[in-house]
């Protein structure tokens, strides 16, 4: 047994930050956690936001409440590092302080650049034929989604003169946060993959001069390149003293959601998949070069390990719809109940269950209701859609409802079509390349046994969980401190040290039923791209 390092990471998600602190030893032990929620700006015309400040404030009680927990000095702690959202826009000036509100991934304002920039002229998938060529032989893929950040850039450039004069440096999520602990300017490989302004071909020198003038970026407002576990900077005074923890501290460059997820995951060999569904969803099974599938919206993003890419197809909205079918459905949301007084029971075979939250209540009768959902299929696409197809206009559906549909059944379609799109997806990607027959599921939607078995049966996969998975991200952070220290020799070292807590093994009768769905499934976004373009759409 090696004496112990303990590490600080920090899970920079859409809606919350959650704060965990590890012992790494022989294995990655939680030891404490604490999450803290932020705003997310919803604006008109497709506006996604969110203020940096408040995700230091929540950082910040965070980071406290974890110390209160732990009989650890905070001397002791031997690095900080960072899982976050990817693919934000920070535009920050000299002194590393944003000149406006972070725009979320989510944010699909920048139609009018986009079309300027590339979707115009002879198109495939979307994208001008010339660029869209040059763009996948330096950059392994292509900026033609009105969600990548190139165009959100173009968009303040265009619509916000006078702060875009202010800029200094463009930064992702983490690499603001690292920057306002730090003062460093830096990005890691996999957030410079995401600007898609990154020569796949030059490693740390990454940076594309044509690409930049492609695109009309300017090449100034980009930052340097540092791997994921690389020690970056150190804590600053005043940082540390808001934070509670010790001036000094190493700062590591960690690494976005898409990346770590995985390496948390324990899904880092050559060929492994893991299937993640937190606020948004993706399947991600690892490749050794460049892979790209432009017309489905998919390619093989920069990993955390050096060397390695994830073949990644990405849904907006995964477990997030289960959040919304309980928020808006399961919920009296309209306060017509008269009787307000019975707890949450549910009668099993031989026992009555009182349940202490609605989910897992939700899941319970989930359970009850048979493969299939009475033929009710809900499309999960709450927020657009990007793979495999490319489409802000679409959106949620429940089909097929009849006289005989109850809101078990809804719930269940919610649960059973963010699995479909999920299936989907796996598909798509085995056009192109051999995902793995045993798939890691993790994230807040890997917590319920039913919605494990669910995607098994949906996918004729076997599904593999991992303790705590809806704190994956920040054990794949952790990962890279104990690299950066010497600790482990390399990411690829971190699967032995996450072995799998539970199995499930696909039903055949259900796949059965779940086969003539997904066939339904997949016919509906093309049955109603129009509607969704007149609902949806520009005027």
């Amino acid at each position: 047994m090696v004496n112990p390092i303990y590490t600080i990471a920090y899970d920079i998600g859409t809606t919350g930050v959650k704060t965990c602190l590890f012992s790494v030893t022989d294995k990655i032990e939680l030891l404490a956690s604490a999450s803290e929620g932020y705003n997310l700006y919803v604006l008109p015309g497709g506006g996604a936001e969110q203020d940096p400040d408040e995700w230091w404030d929540a950082m910040i009680k965070s980071t406290k409440t974890v110390m209160k927990k732990v009989k650890v000095d905070k001397k002791d702690i031997s690095g900080i590092s960072f899982c976050s959202q990817m693919q934000g826009l920070v535009l920050v000036d000299k002194d590393g302080n944003a000149v406006r509100r972070a725009m979320s991934y989510m944010d699909q304002r920048a139609r009018d650049e986009l079309k300027k920039g590339i979707a115009y002229g002879p198109q495939i998938a979307g994208a001008n034929v010339p660029k869209l060529l040059k763009a996948l032989q330096i950059t392994g893929a292509v900026a033609c989604s009105v969600k990548d950040p190139v165009w959100k850039y173009k968009w303040v450039e265009a619509n916000e003169p006078e702060l875009f004069a202010k800029v200094h440096k463009w930064l992702d999520v983490k690499e603001y946060l690292i920057c306002r602990m730090t003062g460093e300017f830096i990005m890691t490989p996999d957030s410079a993959f995401g600007t898609l302004l990154y020569d796949i071909r030059k490693g740390k020198e990454g940076w594309s001069s044509a690409i930049c003038n492609m695109y009309g970026v300017q090449e100034k407002h980009l930052a340097k390149i540092v791997r994921c576990t690389d020690r970056v900077g150190k804590l600053r005074k005043q940082q540390a003293a808001e934070l509670g923890l010790e001036e000094g501290t190493a700062v590591f460059g960690g690494g976005g959601d898409a990346s770590l997820i995985g390496v948390g995951a324990g899904a880092v060999g050559l060929g492994d998949t893991h299937i993640y569904s937190g606020t948004s969803g993706w399947v991600s099974t690892v490749v050794d070069k460049s892979v790209v599938d432009a017309g489905a919206m998919i390619a093989a993003i920069v990993g955390a390990r050096d060397g390695y890419f994830n073949y990644f197809a990405e849904l907006e909205t995964a477990a997030k719809c289960v959040e919304w079918v309980k928020d808006h459905l399961a919920l009296d949301e309209i306060d017509v109940y008269l009787d307000k007084s019975h707890d949450l029971k549910h009668h099993h075979a031989d026992r009555e269950v009182v349940y202490t939250n609605l989910y897992d209540y939700m899941m319970a009768v989930v359970d009850t209701v048979p493969a299939g959902a009475g033929g009710v299929v809900f499309t999960p696409w709450l927020h657009g859609n990007r793979c495999p197809f490319e489409d802000p206009n679409a959106r949620g559906m429940f089909f097929n409802i009849s006289l005989e549909t109850g809101k078990s059944e809804m719930i269940r379609a919610v649960v059973e079509g963010v699995c479909f799109h999920l299936r989907w997806m796996l598909e798509t990607q085995e056009k192109k390349i051999k995902t793995s027959d045993t798939i890691r599921f993790v994230g807040g939607g890997a917590l319920n046994d039913t919605t494990c078995q669910i995607l098994a049966d949906c996918t004729g996969k076997v599904i593999e969980t991992v303790d705590s998975p809806q704190n994956i991200g920040s054990v794949g952070a952790a990962a890279t401190i104990a690299v950066g220290v010497g600790l482990i020799r390399d990411l690829g070292d971190v699967k032995s040290l996450i072995p799998a807590a539970k199995t499930f093994y696909p039903n055949k009768a259900n796949k059965a039923v779940y086969d003539r769905n997904f066939r339904v499934y997949k016919n509906l976004y093309k049955a109603n791209k129009d509607n969704f373009a007149i609902l949806n759409g520009e005027d």
